[in-house]
């Protein structure tokens, strides 16, 4: 089956769900990642004296390696404004996107819960954006059969001390995908490529911190027991 991951900035994937991307991939699925920006508007381009787009670039070139680690079977990073997607008209990112979707037709769509995690702008209007295309969509295009939503759990966001994270209520939970160590292995890897964010990566210690249980919700279903992967019961 075929899985989109849709987030807007480089290094999205690697401190979120790479575990289970990593997983599906290992397991025959098609997984693929649409990222919206070249997340150039980062602070940390002053200490390498970049310009926003020449940032742009050097996270871009960091991305096409973190693609080889995490075995995708497909990336397209686009640049729309890093930091400055709330400026734009709801429109023009929908447009993108929904661009994106009909050239993959994936079966299930990923993208930030409505907390969007870290509650960064461009995360909640990418939430926004992703869940109106796949409503608009589903109701013509036969091959998307779900919405999923990458999230933490409470327990796991309180545990993150360098940065201020939300997480999702139990009960809000509805999938529970576990990588095996290898797979960890693999995202530690990716997230080495990001050579340009070494030091927020290691302030973070998100690699030690790398969860093997990765977690969804989905978009008007709801499962208890929770389901084993995104693609259970489909």
């Amino acid at each position: 089956m075929k899985v989109l991951y849709i987030f807007p900035h480089p290094d999205d994937e690697s401190f979120g769900p790479a575990p289970a991307m990593v997983k599906q991939r290992r397991d025959g699925h098609e997984v693929y990642l649409l990222t919206l920006t070249k997340g150039g508007a980062t602070k940390q381009r002053e200490k390498f004296g970049y310009t926003v787009s020449e940032m742009g670039e050097v996270r871009f070139e960091e991305m096409k390696n973190v693609a080889k680690v995490l075995n995708l079977s497909g990336m397209e990073v686009l640049d729309l404004p890093d930091s400055g997607m709330k400026e734009m008209y709801p429109e023009e990112i929908e447009k993108v996107i929904e661009e994106h979707i009909e050239k993959i037709k994936p079966d299930v769509v990923v993208t930030y819960a409505v907390h969007g995690i870290s509650g960064f702008h461009d995360h909640l209007v990418t939430h926004a954006a992703v869940k109106s295309v796949y409503c608009r969509m589903k109701k013509s295009a036969g091959y998307l059969k779900r919405l999923a939503f990458f999230t933490l759990s409470e327990e796991d966001a309180a545990k993150q001390k360098h940065f201020r994270i939300s997480g999702s209520k139990d009960d809000e939970i509805d999938i529970i995908e576990t990588a095996d160590d290898s797979d960890i292995v693999k995202v530690r890897e990716a997230l080495d490529c990001y050579v340009t964010f070494k030091a927020t990566i290691d302030a973070s210690d998100i690699k030690n911190q790398l969860s093997k249980d990765v977690k969804f919700e989905i978009f008007k279903e709801s499962y208890s027991p929770k389901l084993k992967n995104i693609f259970d019961k489909l």
